[in-house]
């Protein structure tokens, strides 16, 4: 049984129509095509024809022919019609299978530490993803930036985020490099702080970060001071390699030095956690299959 035909108010509406009526020269094949009745096909023609106010098709009993009209519309309006169909079938591919491009804000140091050890493997398995990672330590908001996804530590992510967890809690240690504590000695408690050189960390919102501590169940700030500032925790460790300072970092960004005998950590019994590193994305809608694809790929790999 034929279907009626149903078109939609604006500017579109009646073209898909005038577009097979002209394809076919036919009304009748050109419901046939759409899978609607004849009378649906005329009556979306009489009310395209009235709204661009002019004739499109010359019909006769034997034959149906383009008006100089109705041809001028079909030389604009076919390319422009396919245009559209191939821009909802791209779109539609977007969402049924990985593909697209894939931008992700993440800070400098979770690059080498998670990151890294999964862009090759998951390049190779998802060859119609691109890739984009925007290496920052500013929060970003993820909407105004066109980002898909962040990965940020827990305590930094909006309550109205949808957060996957990359990794479990972690402390952040004070470490400095055997050369600095052979020269000033090591710190036994927070307050011993005020005699060392301390690099702090500027956040993105232009506050010098306090190192954290924490005392049992309470929470302590202290405000040291040293000769360096620095907007990354790279650049931190980095400089307390040097021996300039002592830095306060992440636990797994300082592991690597610490390890290498490079670094040696100090005042662990106070040290603060944090909640670890998560993914975090608006969660507002269906997760495109590409972020999905990524967020099952790295968590398979850490």
């Amino acid at each position: 049984m034929k279907q009626s035909y149903t078109i939609r108010a604006g500017a579109l509406e009646g073209v898909e129509v005038f577009l097979a009526v002209a394809r076919h020269r036919n009304f009748r094949r050109a419901a046939a095509e759409l899978s609607v009745t004849p009378s649906a096909v005329s009556q979306a023609v009489r009310a395209l024809e009235a709204r661009i106010g002019a004739a499109l098709f010359v019909r006769t009993t034997r034959s149906v022919g383009l008006t100089e009209a109705g041809q001028r519309f079909l030389d604009r309006a076919g390319p422009g019609f396919e245009e559209i169909v191939a821009a909802g079938e791209a779109a539609r591919d977007v969402g049924q299978r990985p593909t697209g491009l894939l931008r992700l804000s993440v800070p400098r140091a979770v690059v080498p530490l998670i990151l890294e050890p999964v862009i090759a493997s998951f390049c190779q398995a998802y060859p119609e993803v691109e890739l984009e990672i925007a290496a920052s330590d500013e929060m970003v908001d993820l909407a105004t930036g066109g980002f898909d996804a962040g990965i940020r530590l827990g305590q930094f992510i909006a309550t109205d985020m949808v957060a996957v967890r990359l990794t479990p809690s972690f402390s952040f240690v004070v470490v400095g490099s055997p050369d600095y504590l052979d020269r000033h000695g090591r710190p036994e408690r927070i307050d011993d702080l005020r005699r060392h050189a301390c690099l702090r960390l500027r956040r993105s919102n232009g506050a010098i970060a306090p190192w954290t501590f924490a005392d049992g169940n309470e929470a302590i700030e202290a405000m040291v001071s040293g000769p360096l500032i620095a907007h990354d925790y790279p650049t931190l460790l980095g400089a307390a390699m040097r021996g300039i300072g002592l830095a306060q970092t992440p636990r797994p960004v300082a592991e690597g030095p610490i390890a290498q005998g490079k670094l040696e950590p100090v005042l662990d019994t106070v040290a603060a956690m944090t909640p670890g590193v998560f993914l975090y994305h608006p969660g507002k809608r269906q997760i495109l299959p590409k972020l999905r694809a990524f967020i099952d790929h790295l968590k398979s790999a850490i």
